[in-house]
């Protein structure tokens, strides 16, 4: 990536680097491949049966690209810090606007996930921190396209999600023309980066609605594995894999594919799930674990094994029940149960505050990321409507669905096919 004109901004870059070379002499610098990178080194007192945690002083190094295929914040592993904010184009605001919108954000995106300073007044909130695996990502809504004009490069795909049953959907917390997902691994960074983003924006846009949430940190277990739901249960273990022959397929938009603008791109689906934590923990284990399928203390199936083992649907116990629940939300959601159906689960947990009844307000931001949402997400929901057990224990109270279009090439913006095409 090029470095930006020298400015006296970046005269203040490069004590932050120094800084960060200081910080992080005695850890592992990490690359865009993120946390489990770090696992290869660490702490002489590390429990000898376990690999060494990442070193703390190594967090601030990470850094993810701007300019890739794929936009960040999709295959990069998700990390302990997010907001998710939705705008809508103000009156008056059209296409010309929009492009210079994308510009803008762009450049502020490129030179935060470079740990460089915001270009215009930034404030100073992540000065002493390096990039930290900062992605900023940008989607389109269904009104994006109408209100510039733009409704003849509307993808099929981003027509309206279906009404579920279990849906109870706040209108004021749901959709929006603009998506933006900031995802980093210290909370002052991706704070940093929604404020500076939101300040760019302007009066061109008009906030929507803001979601914030959070995973583990990189290095809080003794190993990389999947993260823990607010549930207690893993989660994310049938997610597709890089590795897997049909996963570009599943996941992202073909480069020939239509519109051509959507290339390399994939469609976001946000849903925040609350989770109706005070019922769920009154549950005795072994109820809990039925309604999932899977053993809550490593998320193995209750079929055996670990938890990547294949989930064996015909094991029965002594009376003869299938081990494995008909109404297991493990076994509904499985692709072999939904003609293949699958998606990218990249999500974060939130909490909210409680209610008047003391009740935590928290639960799951579900972000899922598919090359088609009705050959991904909608089969699979609609499956878990009809009979999921997990359902009278969440409750879908926001949903949005978003065009993401591939990465911006070095001197472009992302979705510049789009609105320049």
């Amino acid at each position: 990536m090029h470095d930006p004109t020298p400015t006296e901004g970046s005269t203040r870059t490069v004590s932050r680097r120094r800084l960060l070379g200081t910080a992080g002499a005695t850890g592992l610098a990490l690359g865009a491949g993120g946390a489990a990178a770090g696992y290869a080194a660490g702490h002489a007192t590390a429990p000898v049966d376990h690999a060494p945690a990442t070193p703390l002083s190594s967090l601030g190094t990470n850094r993810a690209k701007f300019h890739v295929k794929h936009q960040p914040g999709i295959l990069q592993p998700a990390q302990a810090h997010s907001h998710l904010v939705a705008f809508d184009l103000a009156p008056g605001s059209g296409r010309r606007e929009a492009a210079a919108l994308l510009r803008r954000w762009s450049t502020v995106a490129e030179r935060l996930m470079a740990g460089e300073p915001a270009p215009h007044q930034d404030t100073a909130v992540a000065r002493d921190a390096g990039p930290s695996g900062l992605t900023v990502t940008f989607g389109f809504g269904h009104d994006f396209f109408t209100r510039t004009g733009l409704e003849k490069q509307r993808p099929v795909a981003l027509d309206p999600l279906p009404e579920f049953s279990s849906d109870r959907l706040e209108k004021g917390r749901s959709n929006g023309d603009l998506w933006v997902q900031i995802g980093a691994d210290d909370a002052p960074v991706a704070f940093h980066a929604l404020r500076a983003l939101q300040k760019e924006a302007g009066a061109a846009v008009r906030l929507r609605w803001h979601m914030s949430g959070f995973n583990r940190s990189p290095g809080a277990t003794a190993r990389p594995m999947s993260f823990r739901n607010l549930m207690g249960q893993v989660d994310g273990t049938n997610n597709p894999k890089p590795s897997e022959p049909d996963f570009q397929q599943r996941v992202f938009v073909p480069s020939d594919g239509e519109p051509a603008w959507m290339a390399h791109g994939s469609y976001a689906v946000v849903r925040r799930i609350r989770m109706l934590l005070d019922d769920w923990e009154r549950l005795p284990l072994q109820e809990q674990e039925a309604v999932m399928g899977r053993r809550k203390s490593d998320g193995a199936p209750l079929s055996g094994g670990g938890e990547t083992t294949e989930m064996d649907l015909e094991k029965t116990d002594a009376s003869g029940r299938p081990v494995v629940p008909m109404n297991a939300h493990a076994r509904i959601t499985r692709p072999d149960q939904n003609g293949g159906a699958a998606m990218l689960r990249r999500s974060f947990s939130y909490h909210d505050g409680f209610a008047d009844d003391g009740a935590p307000d928290a639960g799951l931001l579900f972000v899922s990321w598919q090359a088609d949402p009705l050959r991904g997400f909608v089969p699979v929901q609609r499956k878990l409507d009809r009979g999921d057990a997990l359902s009278a224990f969440i409750r879908h109270e926001a949903s949005g669905l978003f065009a993401v279009p591939g990465g911006a090439a070095k001197g472009e913006y992302v979705g510049q096919a789009l609105l320049e095409g």
